[in-house]
């Protein structure tokens, strides 16, 4: 890719190969030519997207730099998909004063990486802290990822099930499509709802929010109604919030019932920065039929199922798997790495003006995003969540 000569971009992006078994990058070649418009430089460490099915040969066509580690972690900018890199593979202390990181850290539920940020004066942007508003959904990482999550937990399902999902009619009989039922109707959930239905299950769903009901029978679900009243259960930036000890039990006893006549359980109800909710309990999973399959997406966070272990299939003595799948994003990285670069493309668009950094923190979404700067931490919500760990 040409870029005219007079035209020289003045801050780096650094995209660094991910850790720790993440096989997903941040930045992908197709989204490099916009950003090499706006003034920035993409330099990608060696083997970035390798596992993702992005060849080295492919960022440099579209105007990246394949430069080595250490030069990718001294960029202006560095954009990773998991945390900010401040415990480095390679012994460094990540980042230097007034690096902009930005990721997916976690950051009220990983207070230790959140002090390291400070402590090494990173400016250190939380992606899945995004705002649920309109102007932020091409940077909803969340959402995009999600999209992933409800169509992988589907097919691992279809995978154990000792059954077919579609209703068949052959000259052998008939056989039964299977029963599926879906626990939350956010991303994750509707796309598992999509998904199961176009293989031929018949599906049903739930969510706590009523205004969830219409989704999903949009989507040809029929949506199962609890007699509970839950009053407002999400919070101001969009995202689902804890409903207190009773709310829960009561809704414990209601889904066993239902799950008691299906073959198969997606779990997907998430609440940032806490425990996942427990909504199908051991009691619960000991009344399905055996052979059944639950795929508890919460798993990460403790799952939603009490008897998930996270990364674990278990085996319930009547016959009931369940899997705890903690990053199925992952499992998909080609497409999954798409959708987060465009998203990773768009905040980018947003924090630079030509060609340099410019971070309005009066904007809604950089103040909903930004955690750390100048050495302090600057989120409220991250905040509070540190001073309840010292209070422990």
């Amino acid at each position: 890719m040409n870029v005219d000569a007079e035209w020289q971009p003045r801050t780096t992006v650094g995209v660094p190969r991910e850790d720790g078994g993440e096989t997903r990058v941040a930045l992908v070649p197709a989204v490099i030519p916009q950003l090499v418009r706006s003034g920035l430089r993409v330099v990608v460490e060696r083997g970035a997207g390798n596992s993702a099915g992005f060849p080295d040969g492919a960022y440099e066509t579209h105007g990246g730099a394949l430069v080595e580690r250490p030069d990718v972690l001294d960029a202006d900018i560095v954009v990773r998909v998991r945390g900010w890199g401040v415990d480095d593979r390679d012994g460094r202390s990540g980042g230097h004063p007034d690096q902009i990181v930005i990721g997916m850290a976690d950051p009220l539920g990983s207070p230790s990486a959140v002090r390291a940020a400070a402590d090494r004066k990173l400016v250190a942007i939380a992606l899945d802290l995004m705002p649920r508003i309109t102007r932020a959904q091409p940077m909803d990482v969340i959402s995009s990822q999600a999209t992933v999550t409800g169509y992988r937990a589907v097919l691992l399902a279809a995978d154990r099930l000792p059954k077919m999902f579609p209703m068949l009619t052959t000259a052998a009989g008939t056989i039964p499509p299977a029963q599926v039922f879906v626990v939350g109707a956010g991303v994750a959930g509707l796309e598992a709802i999509a998904t199961a239905r176009r293989l031929g299950a018949v599906v049903q769903g739930y969510d706590v929010r009523p205004a969830a009901q219409e989704e999903i029978e949009s989507l040809g679900a029929r949506s199962v109604l609890l007699p509970l009243a839950p009053g407002d259960a999400q919070d101001a930036s969009g995202y689902a919030k804890e409903l207190g000890d009773a709310f829960y039990r009561r809704q414990q006893e209601l889904l066993a019932e239902v799950v008691v006549g299906v073959d198969v359980v997606v779990t997907t109800a998430l609440i940032p920065g806490v425990t996942a909710p427990v909504l199908i309990t051991g009691h619960a999973v000991a009344g399905m039929q055996s052979g059944s399959v639950i795929v508890d997406c919460a798993a990460e966070r403790g799952g939603n199922c009490e008897l998930t272990r996270p990364d674990r299939t278990v085996l319930t003595e009547n016959g009931v798997t369940i899997l705890g799948p903690t990053d199925l994003p992952s499992t998909v990285p080609h497409d999954a790495s798409f959708m987060y670069a465009k998203n990773v493309a768009a905040f980018l668009g947003l924090i630079t003006r030509d060609g340099r950094p410019s971070l309005d923190e009066g904007d809604e979404i950089v103040r909903a995003t930004l955690v750390t700067s100048g050495g302090h931490v600057v989120h409220r919500r991250v905040l509070e969540a540190l001073e309840g760990v010292r209070d422990v």
